[in-house]
C-alpha cells in the first residue's frame, strides 16, 4: 500500500465520524436555536468530530475490525455525547 493509499484508507475510516458530527451540528443549531446560541457551529463539530473519532478506534480495538453495528451504535453515542453535553452544560 502506498502512503496515498493510506492516507485515504484512514480518512474513509473517519469520514463517518466526522460527516455525522457536520450532520449533527447544523441539527443542534438549527433545532435549538435559542440554547445553541452561544454556542460556534466549528466547536460543535470538533468536539463531535473528536468523539466519534474516539468511538471508531474504540470500536476497532474491542470489536476486531470495522462494519459491525454495534460499532456504528458506538460512533452515534461518540458523536452525539459530546455535542448533548456542550448543549447541556456548557454555556
Amino acid at each position: 500500500m502506498s502512503p496515498i493509499d493510506a492516507l485515504w484508507h484512514l480518512a474513509n475510516l473517519f469520514a463517518p465520524a466526522w460527516g455525522l458530527a457536520a450532520l449533527l451540528a447544523l441539527a443542534v443549531k438549527g433545532l435549538w436555536r435559542r440554547e445553541a446560541r452561544a454556542l460556534r457551529w466549528l466547536k460543535l463539530w470538533g468536539w463531535g468530530g473528536t468523539g466519534g473519532t474516539a468511538a471508531i478506534v474504540a470500536a476497532l480495538v474491542l470489536l476486531g475490525h470495522d462494519g459491525k453495528m454495534a460499532g456504528y451504535a458506538l460512533l452515534v453515542l461518540g458523536v452525539a455525547l459530546p455535542q448533548w453535553w456542550l448543549l447541556s452544560f456548557r454555556r
